[in-house]
């Protein structure tokens, strides 16, 4: 089974209370969710793997540590995944991003892909999963199988706001696939949204209703 970890750093869960008040503007929203994407981006990049070169500075020789030729790529679920990959970037800034689009069926609450673009080289690459909401964990799923079935194989999904349920099928269909939240909240309504939750991120990162 795959690990669950809970970005509980002060600074994330500030900023992620911010952001769930329904008074919170969209200007606000959509700079709280890129911040709160760097901040979580360093607990996903913590175990990557360093390698010793030597340099110089402007005193001596010395040897110091880099990040060992690991190629990293980050892969926003549209649409609200887009509000998380500025944020990713400022860490990451060699990240090639591909994108999956997807949408939640109305009457099914299933997700209808439409689009996806990776990277050539997905097989060899790290990759993020990012997108705020982890609810049913419908859209997660199908973005990671369609990630698998292009040839990726190291993943990662990191979300903003989850619940037992959306977390518990993600690690059921993809038990490989570490996940990485700020918060897991109490449950899903009949509407299938995350309780307290948030709302829906992509019309409030987007102001569309």
């Amino acid at each position: 089974m795959s690990t669950l970890h809970v970005v509980d750093h002060p600074l994330v869960q500030h900023k992620l209370t911010l952001m769930r008040r329904t008074e919170c503007p969209t200007k606000d929203f959509r700079q709280l969710l890129e911040e709160i994407a760097m901040l979580m981006c360093y607990e996903v990049t913590r175990e990557l793997p360093l390698t010793e070169i030597e340099i110089e500075t402007p005193i001596t020789k010395c040897k110091s540590k880099i990040i060992a030729g690991k190629k990293l790529g980050i892969v926003p679920i549209l649409r609200a995944g887009l509000g998380m990959v500025d944020g990713v970037l400022t860490v990451v800034p060699s990240a090639k991003v591909g994108h999956i689009g997807l949408y939640r069926d109305p009457e099914t609450h299933l997700p209808v892909e439409y689009y996806c673009k990776l990277p050539p080289d997905v097989a060899e690459r790290d990759l993020i999963v990012l997108d705020p909401m982890l609810a049913t964990g419908g859209s997660a799923i199908a973005a990671i199988n369609f990630i698998k079935q292009r040839g990726g194989k190291h993943i990662t999904m990191m979300a903003l706001v989850g619940c037992p349920e959306g977390v518990y099928a993600l690690q059921k269909a993809h038990p490989d696939v570490d996940i990485y939240i700020a918060a897991v909240d109490e449950k899903l309504n009949e509407n299938k949204y995350i309780v307290p939750g948030l709302g829906d991120a992509g019309d409030r990162l987007f102001g569309t209703k």
